[in-house]
């Protein structure tokens, strides 16, 4: 059983009440706009960290992370990305990439709309945890955490606070 806390849009931002609601998770995902390797380090000194670059991202980050990243946990398959659309509206490229990989998760940031979603003709789950950061035009700042327990994606729960 894996407990995982997700975030995305954090565009140079992060907290001690970001922190706190990621305390009981076992791994954290970030996906992408981080905005300064700050963000990522903090995270990864305070748990293992799965991350992938934004479009607002430099080149270190670029370095440091991939634009998409393909993981399992538990009896999951996952696919992290930054732009990735959502059902019945996906990025380019990425309808493909649903149908070479089957993955039952598949997780987007870059809209900073939170959204579960899932996807009928992908058979998969989408999750979008929104923005975490202070940056951009969301009145909100929201984050994820969940568990995956064998192929049982459970106990969502969201995290928000005004900007």
């Amino acid at each position: 059983m894996y407990r995982i806390g997700l975030l995305s849009d954090t565009h140079g931002y992060i907290d001690d009440q970001m922190l706190a609601f990621f305390a009981q998770v076992d791994e954290i995902w970030h996906v992408g706009d981080i905005g300064s390797l700050e963000v990522t380090d903090t995270l990864k000194r305070y748990k293992p960290l799965v991350a992938v670059y934004g479009n607002i991202d430099d080149a270190k980050a670029r370095l440091e992370f991939p634009e998409t990243a393909i993981i399992s946990r538990e009896q999951v398959k996952i696919i992290l990305t930054h732009i990735g659309g959502y059902p019945g509206h996906y990025a380019t490229g990425i309808t493909n990439l649903l149908k070479t990989e089957k993955p039952q998760l598949f997780v987007a940031g870059h809209s900073h709309i939170l959204k579960v979603i899932y996807d009928q003709k992908y058979q998969c789950l989408h999750l979008n945890p929104g923005a975490a950061g202070k940056s951009g035009f969301h009145q909100v700042r929201t984050m994820m955490r969940f568990v995956i327990d064998q192929l049982d994606i459970k106990e969502m729960e969201i995290w928000e606070t005004k900007r």
